[in-house]
């Protein structure tokens, strides 16, 4: 049997103005994740990544534990998250059109607010409510997400097998789908997954004989210890 170890970034940039990049708190989760494997004598034959920056960049930290210790992972779109701007931008234009009061804020900053309004709008994604129109750009229905994460996962399982032990370095939307694929729960259910992986953790899922089986969750392993409970987040 082979394995996917999937890897949440660490914590990016919420709030600022580009997301996409670690916080210093970010690069530091991925670092502690990297030395608790180095004391655990972990090794791995391949990594990968989605194309977004936060992603690259906790893969960087997880380099010296894989094989030949390559210059970068191997960047496969299909790991990408998904982009909440257009679906949160989409929903607050049908408030506004329908006369509610909407934050002014962009970026919204709060992150209660943020919470709220976004679990609204997945929800609408979901059950395909969100209209883009022409003056969203950036918009991906919930079925094209699906589908590039199912087949980024193809495309690695298929590439790599007999005993492969492969990073994947990406973000929660896509761990919450790659649940999806192996338990098969409902769509509803991949957001609420979603929500619930932190920032570091690994979940890991094997594969092989044409069977695909979860045999860890959301591990937090390497933060659960009293001087690094301070660094476990959520975003």
């Amino acid at each position: 049997m082979s394995e996917l170890i999937l890897v949440r970034h660490g914590q990016a940039s919420f709030g600022a103005e580009s997301y996409d990049k670690l916080s210093a708190k970010g690069v530091e989760q991925a670092k502690i994740l990297a030395q608790h494997w180095q004391g655990l004598s972990e090794n791995f034959d391949h990594i990968y990544s989605g194309t977004l920056l936060r992603q690259r960049e906790t893969a960087h930290e997880l380099l010296p534990l894989v094989a030949g210790t390559p210059e970068g992972p191997a960047q496969l779109s299909g790991f990408n998250e998904y982009n909440g701007d257009p679906l949160i931008r989409i929903h607050l234009r049908d408030l506004r059109a329908a006369g509610e009061n909407v934050p002014s804020e962009w970026p919204i900053k709060d992150e209660r607010q943020f919470q709220k309004i976004f679990e609204v709008a997945t929800a609408r994604w979901i059950r395909d409510d969100l209209d883009p129109r022409d003056d969203v750009d950036g918009f991906e229905s919930w079925a094209a997400f699906k589908s590039r994460v199912y087949s980024a996962m193809d495309e690695v399982m298929a590439r790599h097998a007999q005993g492969s032990r492969v990073i994947i370095s990406t973000s929660g939307g896509v761990i919450a789908m790659a649940l999806q694929r192996v338990l098969n729960f409902p769509d509803e259910h991949v957001i609420a997954t979603n929500w619930m992986v932190r920032n570091s953790s690994v979940t890991r899922i094997i594969y092989g004989r044409g069977k695909l089986s979860l045999t860890q969750f959301n591990n937090l392993a390497h933060l659960e210890n009293p001087e690094n409970k301070h660094m476990i987040t959520f975003r």
